[in-house]
């Protein structure tokens, strides 16, 4: 399957549209199980039209998340002048069943292309500080696989901003940096790929998938 430039603003109701024909990155994670926010029968609900998907716009940290983007992306800019680094909110990249709404696209010094995801969240507790440490949690992780399967690009970084309350006297706001690259994730994105080809098919037979739920809480 051949990788599709397809012009669609992001977040407008045409996108909105478009993604019931097809798996998006954010979606990965709940396909595998691996989602606190929703389960794989809620997204397959969501494709054959059964439910309408939530609309968590006014979302408080949804807002954050979308406002802060464009602010971290010309972060990570000026952090890693090494890349170039540009951002189209007027393409959706897609392979079969599969598409990605990136937040930039970036190129190295050799001309190599990836891709960067930027991440806001706050941090309440130890234990979700140690989903972060030195790795980022598995229904991010899974995101940028998915991106890396419709992409067939290099490397990505996810850039992530994760502001601490409750953990200290006063809040704390710290960024972090995760580097992934293609070659090393090989295997993780076939599984994904066959999870996710597995999951189209109950789709397109409008039969509902075995349910999957996730066994950790969203703190």
């Amino acid at each position: 399957m051949s990788l599709e430039k397809v012009k669609l603003k992001h977040n407008s109701p045409e996108w909105l549209q478009f993604r019931k024909s097809g798996i998006g990155g954010s979606e990965a994670a709940a396909i595998l199980g691996l989602s606190p926010f929703k389960t794989n029968v809620e997204v397959w609900e969501e494709k054959v039209g059964l439910r309408e998907p939530k609309d968590i716009s006014d979302n408080p940290a949804v807002k954050y998340g979308k406002q802060a983007e464009d602010m971290l992306v010309k972060l990570f800019a000026l952090d890693f002048p090494e890349y170039k680094v540009r951002t189209n909110k007027n393409v959706v990249y897609r392979r079969g069943f599969m598409f990605a709404s990136l937040d930039a696209e970036l190129t190295d010094g050799q001309g190599l292309k990836g891709f960067l995801e930027c991440k806001t969240t706050e941090i309440h507790s130890k234990t979700t500080l140690e989903k972060w440490n030195r790795h980022i949690p598995d229904y991010y992780y899974t995101q940028l696989l998915h991106y890396f399967v419709v992409t067939g690009w290099d490397f990505a970084f996810c850039k992530a901003q994760l502001k601490q309350t409750g953990l200290n006297e006063l809040p704390e706001t710290v960024s972090r940096h995760y580097p992934f690259f293609r070659g090393d994730l090989k295997e993780d994105m076939r599984y994904l790929y066959l999870k996710e080809k597995e999951f189209w098919g109950y789709v397109e037979r409008k039969e509902r998938p075995p349910l999957l739920l996730p066994n950790f809480s969203k703190d």
